[in-house]
């Protein structure tokens, strides 16, 4: 059994009201620092005026851009990780959520996941400033481990894809978030024994028990676990 599915022995499937709030594709990263010595991830706060999540502590992520889906990314992400990214939604949507989620770590914390590389065109907007310092975005070391869908009723909801990335896959100084934006503030690589007595989403939770798991049995993981909220009733899953 695997730590999420502790967790849902814990929490009751109920039948929940649907509402017309858009389900918006989204991706977060758990960047994964010295996992066999002293294990941290990275995080950082949400501001206190944010319509989603205000004043929680959580990954690098958010909402993938139509732009993400045309963004070269070299190598992929591997097959195992596509396929199972494509289960129970729009096919071929792998590139996009990755592409978004080195974008957002970029936006979010200034950090690279890349490889040197030259673009093959002028780059989107909201991509130009990660071109400007020479890398291609990079799936290497990608492993997709969670996915949730935003229960009804919040002001946003997201379909979540949870990527788990080594922290030594990051190009340059692991401690330099000079140019991050203001999106989030406290950003610090937290240890996993400590990082429970944060302000955390109860989502962030089960995927930091998921995490703790993977740490101690290693990676790729051989099941995804889904909580998919998209329906009448809130179900439970595993991408196989």
């Amino acid at each position: 059994m695997g730590q999420a599915d502790a967790w849902v022995q814990q929490c009751e499937i109920v039948t929940v009201t649907i509402d017309k709030t858009a389900i918006r594709d989204a991706s977060s990263v758990i960047l994964l620092r010295d996992a066999e010595t002293n294990p941290r991830v990275l995080m950082g706060q949400r501001g206190a005026s944010a319509a989603f999540m205000p004043n929680k502590f959580v990954f690098p992520g958010g909402a993938v851009d139509p732009a993400d889906a045309a963004i070269p990314v070299e190598p992929p992400l591997p097959a195992a990780c596509s396929q199972r990214l494509d289960m129970h939604a729009d096919t071929g949507r792998a590139r996009a959520l990755v592409a978004g989620a080195i974008r957002e770590v970029w936006e979010e914390t200034g950090l690279i996941l890349g490889t040197p590389g030259t673009w093959p065109g002028e780059p989107p907007q909201d991509w130009h400033d990660f071109a400007q310092t020479g890398h291609l975005p990079s799936a290497e070391g990608f492993h997709f481990i969670f996915r949730a869908i935003t229960p009804p009723g919040r002001p946003r909801r997201f379909d979540a894809r949870f990527f788990l990335v080594e922290a030594d896959r990051v190009v340059g100084d692991l401690d330099d978030f000079s140019r991050a934006e203001d999106e989030l503030s406290h950003l610090q690589w937290i240890p996993l024994p400590e990082v429970r007595s944060y302000n955390l989403p109860f989502i962030t939770e089960v995927v930091l028990a998921e995490v703790t798991g993977l740490v101690s049995k290693g990676l790729p993981p051989p099941s995804v676990p889904f909580f998919d909220n998209s329906g009448e009733r809130s179900q439970f899953m595993r991408l196989v």
